[in-house]
């Protein structure tokens, strides 16, 4: 790369790695709060918290990357612009294209990386994070069974624990069985242990008292006991899905959506995706070209570019709310597909046709200084 590429692309990269990490820490920070519950009421173990939440972030990259390099790119040829780097660079005879040729290239390589992403990364991220969520919600501990509170669960059984020991022992134990429709069965005891086995969980109980009532008869029964044993049967919360869209690499979605006996429906839909993983990282590329190709082409204006800017950046906005309705529309109507190959590819067609377009007399000079640099 030219020397003049390196200085630019250096810019680039800072600024996008700033916009690009405040931006992720931001949703980080949101995304984290669906999980806070988890950590506060039901021990949900901090480096789990950490696991999950980051789990996220590939996702959430692939839709901010774009997004941050617009930003980045059109501060950076602002910059320039300025303090007329770029009219020193024109004036010389460099063409549009060249200057240009550092944020194409960024934009290239963050598309590449987004394929990576968002046909690799994403499809494991989300196979993980799957399967975290489901070990946490049937995870029959601390995440299940809050301290000092009553747990029902859909057997229709309630426990209530006073207090987690460090040892994995507790204390203060009740628990209410209904079970049996014929019968209510209240089970108190000082101390005990949570074990889960094979065929459910069980709590090991010491030194407590049974009750029993006889829904029928009225008839009342008690004993005390040293060691008794509750078993909580099934007492899972969720069950595990099936593999979601985003686990599946694009070969995959296309497999399924021409499988026999998939409705019309995921048909579109896994199509819908799969297309639209296969667009998505040229906007790194598009909106790169949105940021820098009215900053080339217009002319210097020492009051501010705030009017080319202002197009700019409403380009850039209208690109992607038709890529995210189109990409939703697709899910019920296939031709919607080539709407969003169009919505992509012509804004590329358009600021490289502008960014190509060089007045005829700097176009020898042009040539002249293209080949030096």
């Amino acid at each position: 790369m030219k020397k003049l590429d390196v200085y630019i692309a250096k810019q680039i990269v800072t600024g996008f790695l700033l916009v690009a990490l405040s931006l992720m820490s931001m949703l980080w920070l949101t995304q984290s709060l669906r999980f806070v519950e988890m950590v506060t009421d039901k021990g949900l173990p901090v480096y789990l918290f950490v696991e999950m939440t980051s789990l996220l972030m590939p996702r959430v990259f692939t839709i901010l990357s774009p997004i941050a390099l617009f930003v980045a790119v059109m501060f950076v040829y602002n910059r320039l612009l300025m303090d007329s780097e770029l009219v020193v660079m024109k004036a010389v005879g460099i063409s549009s294209v060249v200057i240009a040729r550092a944020a194409i290239a960024i934009g290239l390589l963050l598309a590449v990386f987004n394929v990576f992403v968002l046909n690799v990364g994403i499809p494991a991220a989300e196979s993980k994070f799957r399967d975290l969520e489901y070990e946490v919600k049937n995870s029959f501990s601390k995440m299940m069974l809050r301290e000092g509170a009553f747990t029902s669960f859909k057997n229709n059984m309630t426990i209530f624990i006073d207090k987690f020991m460090d040892d994995g022992t507790v204390r203060g134990i009740l628990v209410s069985d209904g079970k049996n429709p014929q019968e209510k069965v209240v089970t108190v005891a000082e101390s005990g242990m949570l074990e889960y086995t094979d065929i459910g969980p069980k709590i090991l109980l010491k030194n407590g008292t049974r009750q029993v009532m006889n829904k029928k008869n009225g008839q009342f029964s008690s004993m005390t006991f040293d060691d008794y044993v509750v078993d909580f049967g099934d007492v899972s919360v969720a069950r595990k899905k099936d593999k979601s869209v985003r686990e599946r690499s694009i070969s995959e979605l296309f497999e399924e959506a021409d499988k026999q006996g998939v409705s019309e429906k995921d048909a579109r839909a896994f199509k819908a995706e799969a297309h639209r993983r296969i667009l998505a990282p040229w906007f790194n590329l598009i909106f790169a070209l949105l940021a820098c190709t009215g900053l080339l082409i217009s002319n210097f204006n020492r009051r501010g570019q705030g009017k080319v800017i202002t197009v700019s950046i409403l380009a850039m906005i209208v690109v992607q709310a038709l890529d995210m309705t189109l990409a939703n529309m697709a899910r019920k109507h296939e031709w919607i597909v080539g709407l969003m190959y169009l919505n992509c590819f012509l804004p590329l067609c358009i600021t490289g046709g502008l960014l190509w377009k060089t007045p005829s007399w700097r176009k020898k000079r042009s040539k002249e200084i293209n080949d030096e640099f």
